[in-house]
């Protein structure tokens, strides 16, 4: 039995997002800090009308405290959440639960990674022990192995390929220089893309998102209770999150074309939201691009693309900021960099301001539901995390 949803129970009346980037003269708790009073700002609250926090970091801070302290919380509970990649997803994913359920009336769900002077990019906590059948390979060898086998199994030719991949990258970074919050804010010509320092397989140093601090943060309410603080706010659709069994890696029949977790959370979701074909119900997405093979295999696992045909839909410009159906308008984790707590609600910010009609020099035209997606671990061991919200 799958999950009900909680379509239309449960809606966002403010966000805030600090500018991603290099943040060495400020704390976690600053960043958390300039995030909560611009989501607080928006929604026209302050910090006592907030009945419960969620928390979402994986290596900048421990328990509640990490945000009652600097936020200087009187006595509220506050749930340290950590999920991989998808750990400010996952914050935002309690938080809306816990409105839907009655047990609150407001909540705010944030999220912060302090990664700069971490030593540390991706993941920033070793594994536990296991039985030694994950294999020890760097995060980059791993999603490469995503391009060659994509390629032999649609037969596409390497040079072909690297277009596809440098065209990806080329959309994202073009997105990114209209954003004021991402700290890589630069068009990459396509030809640099190509051309830059292998780091594993096909993929070069632009092929990789990069490394950043940041912090985003959101107040949900129940739906009818919405217009009490914004008269826009944006009403949550779908949330899915799956675990996988990390069976991938061990299985002989596992091609690396697929992250089949992604596909059960997407089909889950559009259950959910009642969405019978995302190509054309879909206006806009947000997805987790740590590599650039990552979001063309995404695009065959959400639907958006027919298997063995996403790269035709990137070559025509299909997920293009002004294409048909605009992914990572925002500029996704390759203009953002990816300090994982705060990544997924990066994500829901910019369908925040998409839906408002507030993106600026990157707004889409009429967009209707949107979606955001992350995934953590790798391919065939992963986690899931996908929403879909609207007007």
């Amino acid at each position: 039995m799958g999950s009900h949803g909680i379509r239309d129970r449960v809606a966002i009346v403010g966000m805030g997002c600090t500018a991603f980037g290099e943040h060495w003269a400020k704390s976690a708790g600053d960043l958390l800090i300039d995030s909560s009073q611009e989501a607080y700002r928006s929604a026209g609250v302050t910090p006592d009308a907030v009945d419960a926090y969620w928390l979402g970091t994986m290596g900048s801070g421990l328990s509640g405290l990490t945000l009652s302290e600097p936020l200087k919380l009187q006595y509220k509970p506050v749930t340290h959440v950590e999920n991989y990649c998808a750990t400010g997803s996952e914050a935002l994913r309690n938080a809306c639960y816990a409105v839907a359920s009655g047990a609150y009336d407001l909540v705010m769900a944030i999220g912060v990674e302090k990664l700069k002077d971490s030593g540390y990019s991706g993941l920033v906590v070793g594994n536990a022990c296991t039985d030694g059948t994950e294999p020890a390979v760097t995060a980059p060898a791993t999603f490469s192995l995503l391009a060659p086998a994509y390629a032999r199994k649609y037969g596409i030719d390497e040079k072909t390929l690297k277009e596809v991949l440098s065209r990806i990258a080329f959309k994202n970074h073009r997105n990114g220089a209209r954003n004021p919050k991402a700290p890589f804010r630069k068009e990459v010509p396509i030809e640099a893309i190509a051309s830059s320092p292998k780091v594993a397989g096909m993929l070069g140093i632009m092929d990789c998102s990069g490394v950043s601090d940041g912090s985003a943060a959101a107040i949900v309410c129940r739906a009818e209770d919405a217009h009490r603080y914004t008269d826009r706010p944006i009403f949550v659709k779908a949330l899915s999150f799956v675990a996988g069994p990390a069976e991938g890696p061990l299985k002989q029949d596992y091609d690396f074309t697929s992250f089949p977790e992604v596909v059960a959370s997407a089909q889950d979701a559009y259950r959910q939201a009642g969405v019978s074909d995302p190509r054309a119900e879909i206006s806009m997405a947000e997805v987790h691009d740590c590599f650039t093979p990552t979001e063309l295999v995404l695009m065959e696992d959400l639907g958006f693309s027919a298997r063995g045909k996403a790269w035709q839909d990137v070559l025509e410009g299909r997920f293009d900021l002004d294409g048909p159906q605009p992914v990572n308008p925002d500029g996704g984790l390759k203009s953002f960099g990816h300090p994982i707590g705060a990544s997924g609600l990066r994500m829901m910010y910019e369908m925040w301001l998409q839906l408002r009609g507030e993106a600026g020099p990157r707004q889409i035209r009429d967009p209707r539901l949107g979606l955001t997606h992350n995934l953590g671990g790798g391919p065939g061991r992963c986690v899931s995390f996908v929403s879909i919200v609207g007007r």
